[in-house]
């Protein structure tokens, strides 16, 4: 009795979480849920299921040009830009794009709060679209090649 009361409370709570998106391909469930008793996110999801599908892997993508020329040298928005026209790029390749991600990872160099906004306002432009991905931010002291400020890495399931 005591463990059907406790199995019975555990399915009420979590029937209680909200559903932000449910995506469904021909063979491609995406929920992405923010769990009660988390703080509301600004701009990602906390969780992302997936269900079916293909995974694709997308190395992190940097303001390199086509020509393998640095883009915005020391301007943190311009590099962001790049690396993402080059992570939609990548995406394309597989037959993915930015409405397929369910994990998300930023890696700035030196990072400093006031430039936070810079992501963010860069990141919702991108996503204005689509539910956001579960994400992650981290400031790192260096990246390969000492002009990179930014990296993008990028985990996409389509069907």
């Amino acid at each position: 009795m005591h463990r059907a009361l406790i199995l019975g409370t555990a399915l009420a709570v979590l029937s209680a979480v909200p559903v932000l998106g449910q995506t469904k391909g021909s063979s491609v469930v995406k929920e992405h849920k923010n769990p009660q008793g988390l703080a509301v996110p600004r701009g990602y999801s906390h969780t992302v299921t997936v269900s079916g599908g293909r995974t694709i892997y997308v190395s992190g993508q940097v303001a390199l040009n086509a020509q393998g020329e640095i883009v915005g040298k020391g301007d943190l928005r311009a590099q962001m830009h790049q690396a993402l026209e080059n992570l939609r790029l990548a995406l394309a390749g597989s037959g993915a794009s930015f409405k397929d991600i369910v994990k998300w990872n930023t890696y700035v160099v030196g990072f400093k709060p006031d430039q936070l906004t810079i992501l963010r306002e860069v990141r919702a432009e991108i996503l204005k679209d689509v539910t956001p991905p579960a994400s992650t931010f981290i400031g790192v002291q260096a990246l390969a090649i000492p002009d990179f400020l930014i990296e993008i890495e990028a985990i996409a399931v389509v069907d």
